[in-house]
């Protein structure tokens, strides 16, 4: 333990912890995402390219502009 301006200071088992509680925000972050749609286009681009469809993809403004029209035009049971 280290002494500073009258201070007790414990470094040594902070970074772990912080690691932690860091990696652990991110990945609930991403569950997030992922449940709110937010990984879409993403998942859109993976299986365009994985299925090999002739033609460029989609931008990604396209994308979100069809997936609202296709939304809005065939509305199914969703929270909001």
């Amino acid at each position: 333990m280290e002494r500073l301006a009258g201070r007790a200071t414990h470094t040594k088992g902070r970074a772990p912890l912080m690691h932690a509680v860091v990696k652990g925000f991110r990945g609930f972050a991403a569950y997030m995402g992922s449940l709110m749609g937010a990984d879409a286009y993403r998942k859109y681009l993976d299986h365009f390219t994985a299925t090999g469809h002739p033609g460029p993809a989609m931008t990604e403004r396209e994308f979100w502009r069809d997936r609202t029209d296709r939304q809005d035009n065939n509305p199914q049971g969703r929270c909001c």
